[in-house]
């Protein structure tokens, strides 16, 4: 709830862009701008890192509905969940400076779907966050690969996911919901 109304508003943006045209291909860079607001920055004065994961969540937003998969999830009851995620930081926003959120599907493996996130001023690159998602139904279980592109088509020319996401993915990795993962500190 953090950031609803940024929220509210990315989704009624992208709605009114694909309204306009200008719907996007599920290959393709999704950009939102974005300014570093008072309620973003911790007491060192820049964003605080756990904020950087909030608003990717909002380039997420604008890529779902303007690639017209969150549409498609709808009418389904299935809905993705971040797995996992890592983030990296190379520069601080600092207060009230503006930067765009850019956002793009990487690929996928047999379980989940990858997309990545950008922090960028003027071109430069401050942070990036890969995330692994998964696709649910809301009647319980997991969505298949193979149902989600029969249902949104297989997209063309995605970008192969880096043998390094692949053994961050496996590295980062839980035991399954259904096994036990008793809390034991070595």
């Amino acid at each position: 709830m953090n950031v609803i109304w940024r929220t509210l508003l990315v989704i009624l943006r992208a709605r009114l862009r694909v309204r306009r045209g200008a719907p996007l291909p599920p290959t393709e860079v999704a950009t939102i701008r974005l300014t570093t607001l008072p309620t973003d920055i911790d007491m060192l004065r820049h964003m605080n890192n756990g904020r950087y994961l909030s608003l990717f969540d909002l380039g997420r937003w604008d890529l779902l509905i303007r690639t017209g998969l969150f549409d498609a999830m709808r009418r389904r009851g299935w809905y993705a969940v971040v797995s996992s995620e890592t983030v990296t930081f190379r520069k601080s926003l600092e207060l009230w400076q503006r930067f765009d959120v850019e956002t793009r599907f990487v690929g996928h493996d047999d379980k989940a779907l990858f997309m990545e996130h950008r922090a960028v001023v003027d071109g430069e690159v401050y942070a990036r966050v890969i995330v692994r998602a998964r696709m649910l139904r809301r009647t319980g279980g997991t969505v298949s690969h193979e149902e989600l592109f029969a249902a949104v088509g297989r997209p063309e020319g995605v970008p192969g996911v880096d043998d390094w996401i692949h053994d961050w993915a496996a590295a980062s990795a839980l035991p399954s919901t259904k096994a036990d993962a008793p809390s034991v500190w070595n």
